[in-house]
């Protein structure tokens, strides 16, 4: 086992979509740490500029690397899109970094082929058209139809994710037409998981809802393993910072996680 692979694994997001991924990677890897920065004062990331998505980006690499942290998981469509390859760039040779798009686009080329897909997300990864220029360089004939859905981030942030407003909303975005005869559906934010359960009644059993926080974990995974850099024991807390506390923050670690989380405050502007 490499030096390296008793280091934690850092995940970070706008704010609690990320946490579905940390939650999936720590159900698969339940012997790494995890380091989890939600950027609180600064959500949402989906209707923000590119140029400071990439700001806030780098200082939490940063922080994260202070953290020593072997693998950087960005756990953010937004993030994604827009800071990945600087975040790369700027990583350099000290850490992995992992997006959360490239592994949903591995997924569709081995089971979506000739299908037609829905994806929904933010304004700022539907807008940016990533997803469809990653889908049309796999040349496997896959009909990408998108949507953003800038509503369902606050609503999630904001706890109305499980009443009638919530449904209304999803179904009106859901209605659309280009949104129909549908093969698959991907969830293209990390929020949207927690309103999978919605949209699955929507659709019924005729349409694959895409989870990406399962397939990033598990090519996480995958990846840790054949560099062997997986932990072999569970060693340490893991650590959720937050560059704002809030309390809806504190209440959402809880429910992902099943027990109390404390939060360190760690603003990344003074």
């Amino acid at each position: 086992m490499s030096n390296k692979a008793s280091n934690p694994i850092g995940v970070f997001d706008s704010g609690i979509g990320g946490l579905t991924v940390a939650r999936a990677v720590k159900n698969f890897l339940p012997n790494e740490r995890l380091v989890y920065f939600g950027d609180t004062a600064h959500l949402p990331y989906g209707d923000k500029s590119t140029a400071a998505i990439q700001a806030y980006s780098i200082k939490i690499a940063d922080v994260l690397l202070k953290s020593n942290c072997k693998l950087i998981l960005i756990a953010c469509n937004s993030a994604s899109t827009a800071a990945f390859e600087l975040v790369k760039a700027y990583v350099a040779s000290k850490a992995i970094v992992f997006n959360v798009i490239d592994p949903v686009v591995d997924y569709l080329r081995e089971n979506h082929a000739g299908k037609k897909v829905g994806l929904i997300g933010t304004k700022q990864t539907v807008h940016s058209g990533i997803y469809r220029q990653k889908v049309d360089a796999l040349d496997e004939n896959i009909e990408l139809v998108s949507l953003a859905t800038p509503l369902l981030v606050p609503m999630i942030e904001e706890g109305f994710h499980k009443n009638e407003v919530s449904q209304a909303i999803i179904k009106s975005y859901l209605d659309h037409p280009k949104l129909q005869k549908l093969d698959a559906l991907i969830l293209g934010c990390t929020h949207y998981p927690l309103i999978k359960n919605q949209i699955k009644e929507y659709y019924g059993a005729t349409v694959e809802i895409i989870d990406s926080s399962d397939i990033v974990a598990r090519a996480t995974q995958s990846f840790l393993g054949f560099n062997n850099l997986l932990g072999s024991a569970a060693g340490g807390e893991d650590k959720f910072l937050v560059s704002d506390y809030t309390a809806s923050f504190e209440h959402a670690t809880e429910l992902f996680f099943g027990k109390e989380i404390a939060l360190e405050k760690y603003p990344l502007w003074e």
